[in-house]
C-alpha cells in the first residue's frame, strides 16, 4: 500500500534484483521503475547499490551503471574482490549490504517509506530498525522461483511484500537472448 503525499526512497540490491528477475526470466527497465514508484509517492531518492571489477578493461555492468548514474539514480559502487576458493574456482565477492543498511539508517529521519529491492535475510534487523524509526518498509523479491529469492524472516518483517513477477508488465521487458559476442571463451 502506497500513499501519494509520502516521501519514498528505493534502495536496489543490483545482484540480488538483477538474479530475481532472470530467475523469472525477465529483465528490469529501470526507466520505467523509477516512473512506477514516482507514481505512487514522493520518490526523494532512488539508489543502486553494485560491485564492479575494477581490473577487467570493459565490465558487462558498465553501461547500465552509467546509464542509472545519468538517469536519476544513486549510484553506490565499490570494487569488487576476486579469489579463489578452496576448490580452485575463481570467485567474486561484492557484498553491498553494509552501504545500503547505512545510507537507509542515515535517510530514515526524512522519510516515510523506503522499499528495498533485495530478498536478503540479512536486512531483517535493518527492516525492524526502520520500523521502530516510524518508516513503512516494502521489499521487493519474489517466492515464485525454485528456490524462492527471499529469505522467510524478511518477508515476514516487512510491512509489505511486492511480488517481482506481478511488476513484470509494468517494470520488464523480455530477457536478451545471448548473441554470440557474449559467450566468453572457456
Amino acid at each position: 500500500m502506497f500513499y501519494k503525499d509520502e516521501r519514498l526512497a528505493l534502495f536496489i540490491d543490483g545482484s540480488n534484483l538483477y538474479a530475481a528477475a532472470k530467475s523469472l526470466g525477465f529483465d528490469i527497465d529501470y526507466k520505467l521503475l523509477r516512473q512506477e514508484f514516482m507514481r505512487r509517492g514522493k520518490l526523494l531518492r532512488a539508489f543502486y547499490y553494485t560491485a564492479l571489477l575494477e581490473n577487467d578493461e570493459y565490465s558487462p555492468i558498465r553501461p547500465l551503471v552509467d546509464w542509472l548514474n545519468y538517469n536519476g539514480f544513486t549510484m553506490v559502487t565499490k570494487p569488487a574482490k576476486e579469489f579463489t576458493d578452496s576448490m580452485g574456482r575463481r570467485k567474486i565477492k561484492g557484498n553491498m549490504d553494509i552501504e545500503l543498511t547505512v545510507d537507509a539508517m542515515e535517510l530514515a529521519p526524512r522519510i516515510d517509506h523506503i522499499v528495498i529491492f533485495s530478498g536478503d535475510g540479512d536486512f531483517r534487523p535493518l527492516v525492524e530498525s526502520l520500523q521502530r524509526q516510524g518508516v513503512r518498509v516494502s521489499v521487493v523479491s519474489t517466492i515464485r522461483s525454485q528456490p524462492p529469492m527471499i529469505a522467510d524472516e524478511l518477508r515476514r518483517q516487512a510491512d509489505n511484500f511486492i511480488e517481482l513477477e506481478e511488476l513484470r508488465n509494468v517494470i520488464g521487458r523480455p530477457a536478451r537472448e545471448p548473441r554470440e559476442d557474449d559467450a566468453f571463451d572457456e
